[in-house]
């Protein structure tokens, strides 16, 4: 009977782990992956999570989605799993972007990256020079179009892959 109960409880505690970190591993990406006009645009600077030059904000070209996050940020956590099944399917057709704001330090970023999954590039701005291009709070997704002029700001949680894919073909014009 004890073992029965070790048993029940191992797999009780087990079943409890967060949905967010399904066992899904994620890769800091190399910001060379990202489209952006290479002539000075003007505009504030972010770095890039993989430690590579960073990039103008104002310089970014879509059609490409840009998530606004933070590793401390619990709804930005939410989040994660619909931008990686959203990701899946929409990769090839349009760009994904994370910007990591407000982090102590980049490997905090890093280490959010790789333990959720996340598989696209994403820069990060330890100096808050995309508070101006981005406003404060987090999350915020942007949708970019190609001439690089955001179509559309979600201020707040996406709460359905539906939802992101909805506002995509909406803002952008791309169907997933």
């Amino acid at each position: 009977m004890k073992v029965l109960g070790a048993l029940l409880l191992a797999l009780t505690l087990t079943s409890c782990a967060s949905a967010n970190n399904e066992s899904a591993s994620g890769k800091v990406v190399p910001c060379g992956e990202i489209t952006f006009e290479e002539k000075w645009v003007g505009g504030p600077m972010t770095d890039c999570l993989d430690g590579s030059k960073g990039i103008q904000l104002s310089a970014l070209r879509g059609p490409m989605v840009i998530n606004v996050w933070g590793s401390w940020c619990a709804p930005c956590e939410d989040e994660i799993p619909i931008f990686r099944d959203f990701y899946a399917k929409a990769k090839g057709k349009i760009e994904l972007v994370g910007v990591d704001v407000e982090e102590a330090k980049a490997q905090d970023g890093r280490d959010f990256v790789i333990s959720h999954g996340m598989t696209w590039p994403n820069l990060i701005d330890t100096k808050g020079n995309s508070r101006g291009y981005f406003g404060m709070g987090v999350p915020v997704t942007w949708f970019v179009g190609a001439d690089g002029k955001a179509a559309y700001k979600k201020i707040g949680v996406i709460k359905s892959e539906a939802e992101l894919i909805e506002l995509t073909q909406k803002y952008l014009g791309v169907k997933i």
